[in-house]
């Protein structure tokens, strides 16, 4: 399976939905040799690389209830909406051990986006760079602006890479793949809107990084643009892409275990219905590009 990109959005706790799909990946033993991801979606990813059956489920689906996971008197009191030193550090090396070794020996390359608050630019790491500073690289991937702080790297300030490459298929198509397996965590039909409302604590709090400024101001055109590339891909056949029917009432912040579960199913039950549809198009021959295609169509017309 050369060529194929497996492409992870974020979503915050509407991430469970791509728990479940990985999840029935891993149990079909499915690993693709690729995977480019955001936000939760690198979550997701980490432990899909792994190979650890379950984990996903049990960090956030499972987790969620803890008290100290999501807090708003955090949030007040330290600027930090999601408890991360629990989410990267007490979860993983303590609680629900991630495999470190299992996840740096993968022949899978895994790459992980981030946003750089000086120059508005997407970065990405791939796993072997990582060695000493996972956690800290999926931390930052995970900081959303306003709800968590600013993650420095090698003087680098981060935040999340949803910001500037919300559904990272470019990064896919950049590394040479020729298709790609795209899920995302928003329903058929979904159409970011502008985030008018919050424009003056933008301002206010990032005013010493005007390039974020600038994506954050404009990140709905982004994603809408991003979403407008994955449908003409799919359309084109370059494209398998994964979606929810019904979020069943997820949002960014859900907390109740009894949704999320339902999500986490949802996600696992539209990968086994479409796994042979799946698989059909990961053993058909590449679709030609659109240019390729015209010459094509073109040639039979003259015929």
């Amino acid at each position: 399976m050369n060529n194929v990109g497996i492409v992870l959005e974020g979503g915050g706790m509407r991430g469970v939905y791509t728990g479940g799909v990985l999840e029935y990946f891993l149990e079909k033993q499915l690993c693709f040799p690729y995977v480019a991801a955001v936000s939760a979606g690198a979550c997701n990813g980490a432990s899909y690389v792994a190979k650890q059956r379950g984990r996903n489920k049990a960090v956030t689906v499972d987790f969620a209830s803890h008290p100290e996971y999501i807090s708003y008197r955090r949030l007040i009191k330290n600027g930090e909406l999601f408890n991360f030193d629990l989410i990267f550090e007490e979860i993983p090396n303590n609680l629900h051990l991630f495999d470190y070794e299992s996840f740096f020996q993968s022949d899978q390359l895994f790459f992980t986006g981030t946003t750089d608050c000086e120059t508005g630019e997407v970065i990405y790491f791939e796993k072997e760079e990582l060695k000493a500073d996972l956690n800290k690289i999926l931390r930052a991937s995970c900081s959303l602006p306003l709800v968590a702080p600013i993650v420095v790297h090698r003087g680098r300030p981060l935040l999340d890479g949803g910001v500037s490459d919300p559904i990272p298929l470019e990064k896919s198509i950049q590394d040479g793949n020729e298709k790609h397996v795209v899920i995302l965590t928003q329903c058929p039909g979904y159409e970011k809107k502008p985030e008018n409302q919050w424009r003056w604590l933008y301002r206010k709090k990032y005013r010493m990084y005007p390039q974020l400024l600038r994506l954050l101001e404009t990140r709905w055109m982004i994603y809408n643009q991003s979403l407008k590339k994955v449908l003409e891909m799919e359309q084109e056949g370059r494209a398998f892409v994964f979606r929810p029917e019904n979020l069943q009432n997820v949002g960014r912040l859900e907390r109740k275990q009894e949704k999320l579960q339902a999500l986490y199913n949802h996600g696992y039950a539209h990968a086994k219905e479409r796994y042979e549809e799946l698989l059909a198009f990961l053993t058909a021959s590449p679709c030609p590009f659109p240019a390729e295609r015209e010459k094509i169509s073109v040639g039979r017309v003259r015929k």
